[in-house]
This record gives structure tokens, C-alpha cells and sequence, in this order.
């Protein structure tokens, strides 16, 4: 194509505005020297007098994962049929070479629209209020006993936000008709961390986790007990940020022991992975994992081809 020839995309809506992406493979204007650039721009064509966006753009590889070294972002004001981005993207010789994929490269572009609101809203607070409830106690009428500890809550925050609390202080089970309940099977450090994150919707700080190494699978396992699906997704991601060949049999134990579908693919994925296993065949946890779920033993040869 020649220099200042464009591949448009489709217009596109995004913040309640018209946009457009025009791609110049050859670059938009004539360069002054002797390299050739890919240029890329983005378009307003909506009637307006100015809007702030963040946009940007980058090459992916053949699996969709960027090119870290090729991605590009900026703030600026758009007008009406007016262009911005970047006029030297990359280098032609750099994009045939390196980035060419059976005669062809992938290009993701996107667009935010900054609000410009004159009157500022306040980012939701309604947790330090739930929380604070929780705290006074004000209000408080049920009570769980666990060990020699007890916690006060409210009923309708319970069953709110967990459907077994539902069932079991709301339903026709003997609990809802209980001031005081005593609780099994559940340490109270879990207990209050669970509670407490049933109030704010916050994934707790590492002040309130404690020095336990045990405490993420501790609280999935309360997590999944009662339907706190939000909570279980994210233990199951703070575990996986520390899979390694030594760890990952005692957390695909967990997974599989309640039921976390995603944790436990994220493990045999990490299993499967080249030289992953031949290593962590060698941990106790594997034994152990053996031990309690023998089909996954069996799924994990197949996936690794032994």
C-alpha cells in the first residue's frame, strides 16, 4: 500500500461516542529518512466539542498475547474528524521481521473515555458502614458459638449474602428459630475472616489472613461450605499466585476437595507443563494426592502422554 493509505475498521461505539481506527501499513505521511513506519490512529466522528480518552494499541502474538515492547498509551482530547495516535508505531523492517505471522499481524486497539463530570461522586463507602455495624453490634440478633468464641451478626446480612445462611436462619430449619448457634468443623479465625468479608465484599489484608500458611484453603473450604461463591474464586486465585512444583499437589487437593473447577485446571495445566511434573511427582503432597483422588492421577498421566 502506499504511504498515506489507510485500512479503516468499522465505526464503533464507546462512551456514548463514534470512533474509528485507522491503520496506515506504510506509514501516513512521508518520513524523513529513510525507514518506513507503521502508523496508527484513532478517530472521533462524533459531533462534539472535546472528549478526553485514554486509547491504545499493540501487537499480539500468534497465541494472543502481546508484544510488551510494542504497546502504546496516551491521554488526550479528541475533537470531531480529527485523528491521534502514533504516526511511527513501528518500524516496517521491525514488523516484517519480527512480527509477521504467515504474511499477516494482529493489532489490538482500544479506546476509554475519560468522564469529566462537574460534580464528583464518591466511590462507594457502603462496606465501612456494614462493617461498622458489624463492629458496635448494634442491632446484632444471632450469635455463633465456636470453641470458646462468639460472633454476633445480623440475620438478614447472613442471608443476604449466602443462600445457606438463607435456608438455615430465614427457612424452616430448627436454626432459624435460634438466638445462639454452635458451629463445627470451622476454626474461629476462619469464622471471622469469612464474616467480616460477608459485611465488606473486601478480600481480607494479610493482618487479617494471620501467619497460618493453611488459611486460603481454610477459608475456600468455608467459602464453598456456605456458597460464598465470590470469596472462593478469590482464595482460589491468591493459591494459585503461589503454585509451584512443591506446592501445587496439596492445592489441587484443595481444589478438588471442594469443588473449585477453575483452581483445579489452573493445577493440572500447570502440570502439564513442560518439566512441571517430572518434579512434582517427587513432593509428599503427591503421594497424597494419590491417595485421595486416584482418577486425577490417571488424568494427569494422560495429560503429560506417560
Amino acid at each position: 500500500m502506499a504511504i498515506g493509505q489507510a485500512v479503516h475498521s468499522d465505526a464503533f461505539s464507546a462512551g456514548g461516542y463514534m470512533w474509528r481506527v485507522n491503520c496506515y501499513p506504510c506509514g501516513e505521511v512521508e518520513p524523513e529518512t529513510d525507514k518506513k513506519y507503521l502508523s496508527i490512529f484513532f478517530e472521533l466522528l462524533s459531533e462534539t466539542g472535546g472528549v478526553k480518552a485514554i486509547y491504545e494499541a499493540f501487537l499480539v502474538d500468534e497465541y494472543g498475547l502481546p508484544f510488551s515492547q510494542t504497546a502504546k498509551r496516551y491521554l488526550g482530547m479528541f475533537n470531531c474528524n480529527g485523528e491521534w495516535g502514533w504516526n511511527q508505531f513501528v518500524v516496517r523492517s521491525d514488523l516484517e521481521e519480527h512480527y509477521l505471522e504467515e504474511g499477516h499481524f494482529t493489532l489490538i486497539c482500544a479506546i476509554m473515555v475519560v468522564p469529566d463530570s462537574p460534580i464528583p461522586v464518591p466511590s462507594s463507602d457502603i462496606g465501612k458502614h456494614f462493617v461498622r455495624l458489624l463492629d458496635s453490634k448494634d442491632g446484632t440478633d444471632v450469635s455463633f458459638t465456636i470453641e470458646s468464641e462468639t460472633f454476633d451478626a445480623h440475620r438478614v446480612v447472613l442471608a443476604a449474602r449466602s443462600p445457606v445462611f438463607k435456608a438455615e436462619l430465614l427457612g424452616s430449619m430448627a436454626e432459624s428459630t435460634m438466638s445462639s448457634i454452635t458451629i463445627h468443623d470451622i476454626a474461629p479465625a476462619t469464622f471471622r475472616v469469612m464474616l467480616r468479608f460477608m459485611y465488606t465484599d473486601t478480600f481480607p489484608g494479610v493482618d487479617e489472613l494471620g501467619d497460618s500458611p493453611d488459611m486460603l484453603k481454610h477459608l475456600l473450604a468455608a467459602a464453598d461450605r456456605y456458597a460464598l461463591d465470590r470469596l472462593k474464586l478469590m482464595c482460589a486465585q491468591k493459591l494459585w499466585e503461589d503454585v509451584s512444583v512443591n506446592t501445587v499437589s496439596d492445592t489441587l487437593v484443595c481444589a478438588e476437595t471442594y469443588n473449585c473447577l477453575e483452581l483445579k485446571n489452573k493445577c493440572i495445566d500447570f502440570f502439564a507443563a513442560e518439566g512441571n511434573f517430572k518434579h512434582a511427582v517427587l513432593t509428599k503432597g503427591f503421594i497424597e494426592l494419590g491417595q485421595k483422588f486416584p482418577s486425577i492421577i490417571d488424568e494427569l498421566r494422560e495429560r503429560v502422554g506417560l
